[in-house]
């Protein structure tokens, strides 16, 4: 009869050490899930960064062009030197009362020197440049290391399916809290972009337009921004003459700056 006993002891005890592998393995499972969704939704990101700016150092030009309320607005042109995403200078070329400004980027610090100022001025990256664009949206568009990204489903538009990546902020001082970024899934070109606040407020909308091949990839040269808030505000960003090039980490310091006039 004890024999009996340990006999059904035994087998209980194997039933549940069972039950409580499938349920290790389930949970295995879903970790592994929960894994490959994130390191999914961080290679669709790290795909349309290296759409939008080669990884390698270069220079490109951006001419912004402000429309308010249907009446042409500010004009401005810029020359950007970018290494690796991290460090950017950024060099005010028109208009002429407005030339020999630089603004400095190092990591997520931003500075300006001003040519009748002895001492490089703090900035933030989301302090507005001109119009509807911010400092870090022309200084730094570095999306892979400003945000945590989510995958949080597919839409099909006009016939194509996007990734749509939810953005969130790594810190305070990245240029938006929070960002929607939808994505080609053939192609991972991308296609727009929503901007919030902290509050979730929706703050601005972009579209990536007129792609063109350059550097051996096919970039949007067009960037078009529209405040949400303001009807018929809107900015635009043309980018032009992009190319490689050599630049020395000396550059970007405050130091220097005073020798790219």
């Amino acid at each position: 009869m004890r024999l009996h006993s340990l006999f059904f002891s035994w087998i209980a005890g194997f039933i549940l050490l069972i039950q409580g592998g499938v349920t290790f393995s389930s949970s295995v499972e879903e970790g592994v899930a929960d894994t490959k969704t994130e390191i999914s939704a961080q290679s669709i990101l790290e795909r349309a960064d290296e759409i939008r700016f080669p990884r390698e150092s270069f220079q490109v030009n951006v001419a912004i062009s402000t429309v308010s309320s249907g009446q042409p607005g500010d004009q401005y042109q810029y020359q950007v030197l970018s290494k690796g995403n991290e460090n950017s200078i950024v060099r005010i070329t028109e208009p002429a009362s407005e030339r020999g400004q630089v603004i400095l980027m190092k990591g997520r610090d931003l500075w300006i020197f001003m040519p009748s100022v002895s001492q490089p001025i703090r900035l933030s990256l989301s302090q507005r440049l001109t119009g509807q664009v911010a400092n870090g949206d022309i200084a730094r568009a570095n999306f892979t290391g400003d945000y945590h990204p989510q995958l949080l489903r597919t839409e099909s538009i006009d016939g194509q399916d996007f990734y749509v990546l939810g953005l969130t902020g790594v810190d305070r001082s990245v240029t938006y809290q929070k960002v929607l970024l939808w994505v080609n899934k053939s192609s991972f070109r991308p296609f727009k972009a929503e901007f919030f606040s902290v509050s979730g407020r929706l703050l601005k909308t972009s579209r990536y337009e007129n792609f063109d091949t350059i550097l051996g990839e096919m970039r949007p040269t067009r960037i078009i921004m529209e405040d949400a808030l303001k009807s018929g505000e809107i900015s635009v960003l043309d980018y032009s003459d992009m190319k490689l090039r050599e630049l020395p980490d000396k550059l970007f310091t405050k130091d220097y700056l005073k020798k790219l006039e």
